[in-house]
């Protein structure tokens, strides 16, 4: 589990094709990498990854051909800044929401313009997932945790504060770019409950 807090900014240094899956190589950049495992979760981008080799400053990662169909991690270019944050432990605090690291689906930038210090972002979302977001409720985009000022039939509208911008790889996500989204995991056990009791009258 995560908290869509970023915690540094990396960078793709390598990607290799391995009978139909990739096998990734990431340069941690600012990721605080003091004490990592062989197995343990780091989320780039959003998406959920498992250590299988590293050294002092980058770690290697496999994504399957699932991963790489529903996310944007088969279409980054090497040298793509990312957002990573390493998996969370029972002692730290939530300052974002509960993530699982797993995508719902891909978004677009549909729009950037600034609001006093801040900057709004709109995002194009599938329609199939839109029925989860909610104003005011918590979305995850390419990792980070947000908070919804606005949604509809199209898609949402966020605010980024200066400090976000600028310790994210947003500082380098342009209108257009495809970036991961990831429901809160609360929206999708709800409709899972709601859909088990009806079933059952």
């Amino acid at each position: 589990m995560f908290t869509g807090i970023i915690e540094g900014v990396g960078r793709l240094a390598a990607a290799q094709p391995l009978g139909g899956d990739t096998r990734f190589t990431f340069d941690v950049g600012s990721l605080p990498f003091e004490a990592v495992q062989l197995g343990e979760s780091i989320a780039v981008n959003g998406v959920c990854l498992t250590v299988i080799a590293f050294d002092a400053t980058s770690f290697q990662a496999d994504a399957s051909t699932e991963t790489l169909s529903l996310t944007t991690l088969g279409g980054l270019q090497v040298g793509a800044a990312l957002n990573l944050e390493r998996a969370m432990r029972p002692t730290d605090r939530l300052g974002g929401h509960l993530v699982s690291g797993h995508v719902d689906g891909l978004g677009r930038v549909l729009s950037v313009h600034d609001d006093a210090r801040a900057q709004r972002w709109r995002f194009a979302a599938p329609a199939a997932l839109l029925k989860y977001i909610a104003k005011k409720g918590s979305i995850c985009v390419d990792g980070t945790s947000l908070t919804v000022n606005e949604v509809d039939g199209e898609g949402f509208e966020v605010a980024l504060i200066p400090h976000t911008v600028a310790n994210t790889r947003f500082a380098q996500t342009n209108v257009g770019d495809a970036v991961n989204l990831e429901i809160d995991l609360v929206a999708r056990y709800v409709e899972r409950l709601l859909g088990a009791q009806g079933a059952q009258a």
